[in-house]
């Protein structure tokens, strides 16, 4: 929800780009720390659920996908999109010469979150509709 809607929400309400950029990367920021405890819980549970059959179980190898995603963004994406940001001071990151790799990095991102949205996503379908069986 916060890449879908409260980060939209808040650079389309907040006048100040800066301030709202800093605050949607302070929101990813945390975010990841707690997909990081969730995916490491996740992976922890199936191993307990499936025990040794734990490396060829499809939702274990989702959950380690979807942690090495979170992992590559929280630990190299965004310190490196943070240091762009710092670099490009006093223009916004937007209007400097960094802009073109912001927005590569941006989009790699972008595209990053949305694999992991549709891997989570998969895992609560195939969760409830296990559940309702």
């Amino acid at each position: 929800m916060i890449g879908y809607l409260a980060v939209p929400t808040l650079f389309y309400s907040q006048s100040d780009r800066r301030l709202a950029g800093m605050l949607a990367g302070k929101m990813f920021e945390t975010l990841g720390y707690v997909g990081i405890a969730c995916g490491l819980y996740l992976l922890l549970y199936r191993w307990l659920v499936v025990r040794k059959q734990v490396l060829r179980d499809r939702q274990a190898l989702i959950i380690v996908v979807m942690l090495a995603i979170t992992l590559v963004t929280q630990f190299y994406i965004q310190p490196l999109m943070a240091d762009l940001k710092t670099q490009a001071l006093p223009l916004e990151v937007i209007q400097s010469a960094l802009a073109n790799r912001f927005g590569m990095w941006h989009g790699i991102s972008s595209v990053l979150y949305l694999i992991e949205s549709l891997l989570g996503a998969w895992l609560v379908i195939r969760f409830f509709s296990a559940s309702s069986k």
